[in-house]
């Protein structure tokens, strides 16, 4: 007669001492970032149709948009706000295609195409995020 393993005992997490050592992998981290992406945008809403209005309406309000996102401090904070808008609709574009890519092509459906997509997806949304937030910044 042969007596059964104990079965492991699975409590409840701490967040501070067993977060921190648990590393999650790359299609993880693009699948949390595609959904605080897609908050973001749909949070940030307002605020991109204040500035299409701003920009569209009319010579003067395009002229006070122009002035408040170019100078002091609350320019910077706009134009953080806008990076982080690009970051979002980046991430959220790459990230979205990879998923259809995935749901259509049955061969990409394996552990190997899942990593190197997640890495791509990640350093391609912020290598794009960095070369329009030298543009947003004004580096060129």
């Amino acid at each position: 007669m042969t007596v059964a393993k104990k079965r492991p005992e699975f409590r409840n997490i701490n967040a501070f001492t067993d977060l921190p050592k648990y590393r999650l992998p790359a299609p993880g981290w693009v699948s949390i970032l595609h959904r605080i992406s897609g908050v973001l945008m749909f949070v940030l809403l307002p605020l991109i149709i204040w500035m299409f209005d701003n920009s569209v309406s009319s010579e003067i309000s395009f002229a006070k948009f122009r002035f408040a996102f170019n100078n002091g401090a609350a320019g910077v904070l706009l134009k953080l706000v806008t990076l982080s808008l690009i970051w979002a609709y980046l991430h959220h574009f790459i990230a979205g295609v990879r998923h259809v890519w995935m749901d259509i092509s049955h061969k990409a459906v394996s552990k190997s195409f899942g990593f190197s997509s997640a890495k791509f997806t990640l350093i391609a949304s912020l290598l794009l995020t960095v070369i329009l937030g030298a543009k947003l910044f004004g580096a060129y």
